[in-house]
């Protein structure tokens, strides 16, 4: 049982040790692009909710009209 948990320890150092190798080649977006990229992601999460919701409310309102 102990000797399991060494090895799972020991196959986890090498993988945190490439990861960090990994990040370090990564070309992160700057401040700038980062606030424009997650304005973008909000604008098109609420047209997408207000869309549905639009959908949503017409729905309810013919189902409401001609079968209730």
């Amino acid at each position: 049982m102990a000797n399991k948990f060494i090895n799972t320890i020991k196959s986890i150092i090498p993988f945190l040790a490439e990861t960090k190798g990994e990040l370090k080649r990564v070309t992160w977006p700057s401040r700038k692009q980062a606030t424009q990229y997650t304005l973008i992601v909000i604008g098109a999460s609420l047209a997408v909710a207000f869309f549905l919701g639009g959908l949503d409310f017409l729905f309810t309102y013919l189902i409401n009209k001609f079968i209730i």
